[in-house]
């Protein structure tokens, strides 16, 4: 299985527009790597392609990774679909601009669907497009050879989407399993809380592609002096701490595990920075945007 990291930070990206921080100011200087908000394309054969979620920024990612160029015909293209963790404006603005890509098959668990429906009826419009249940017992094989089976992993809607939803199946990991190497990917970018159902799905995982949003529960507040609790309400299970998810991964040493979905307040996107350094020491990955690599 092929995995291309196409873009690696939260939303917003890095440089974030309207942020002035320490890094993004480091990043405008050209002192740190840019990034694109995260996305990832995989495929089992090199010819058919898949988007784990399609940020505002996949044109750019698609039109600078060669193998998912279009052709050979006028309007043929390697992209055959896109999988989605949830619902988020950074993780489906980018389903706009595959538009009118006719055939395209859309994964997501049943609530995202439903919130979607009025971006679906617009797509539509463009290209019939098939959208499917994530959430399927059993899984789903897609085109190339890999086998997916959804996981639900938190409650955490939108904040588009307006009052409180119990729900638990609002974000989901893949699994996703390359039938003919047998490798297998876990892809989890967006985790509220480490839970046991992670432990067991790292323990058959060869990679693991998780949530680095922040490295600190209070890091929001350091860098930009954010408003208390902002940073909580969003979502994302810290790196650092006892119950952050380094002390969770010292116990999956097995799988190669990297962290991407970083916002542009997380010292890991300074390779010289003591975050990184520590991560680095437990054997956890920072790649950069476009980095490639075979599950």
């Amino acid at each position: 299985m092929k995995v291309v990291l196409l873009g690696t930070a939260a939303g917003g990206g890095f440089p974030q527009w309207n942020c002035a921080c320490a890094l993004c100011a480091a990043a405008r200087d050209g002192k740190l790597p840019a990034r694109t908000q995260e996305s990832v394309a995989l495929s089992g054969n090199s010819r058919d392609w898949w988007l784990l979620n399609a940020s505002p920024d996949i044109r750019t990612q698609l039109t600078t990774t060669p193998a998912l160029a279009p052709g050979p015909g006028p309007r043929d293209t390697p992209v055959r679909g896109v999988l989605l963790t949830d619902a988020e404006a950074d993780h489906v603005a980018g389903l706009t601009v595959l538009r009118g890509g006719a055939g395209l098959k859309v994964y997501a668990a049943p609530p995202v669907l439903a919130t979607l429906a009025p971006l679906r009826d617009l797509l539509d419009r463009y290209a019939p497009w098939e959208w499917a249940d994530s959430l399927t017992e059993g899984g789903f094989v897609l085109s190339g050879g890999l086998v997916v089976t959804a996981h639900p992993l938190g409650p955490k809607a939108p904040k588009y989407v307006a009052g409180p939803d119990p729900d638990d199946r609002w974000v989901t990991a893949y699994r996703i399993e390359d039938l003919a190497g047998g490798g297998v990917l876990l892809y989890a970018p967006c985790l509220g809380a480490w839970t046991p159902e992670l432990d067991d799905l790292l323990a058959s995982a060869d990679c693991a592609l998780l949530d680095g949003t922040f490295f600190a529960p209070d890091e929001m507040g350091t860098a930009v002096r954010s408003r208390g609790g902002r940073q909580a309400a969003m979502g994302h299970l810290p790196v650092a701490g006892a119950r952050g998810s380094l002390a969770a991964l010292a116990r999956h040493s097995g799988p190669r595990r990297i962290y991407t979905h970083l916002n542009n307040t997380n010292p890991l996107l300074d390779p010289d920075s003591d975050a990184r350094a520590r991560v680095s020491a437990a054997g956890v990955e920072v790649l950069p945007d476009g980095a490639e690599f075979v599950v």
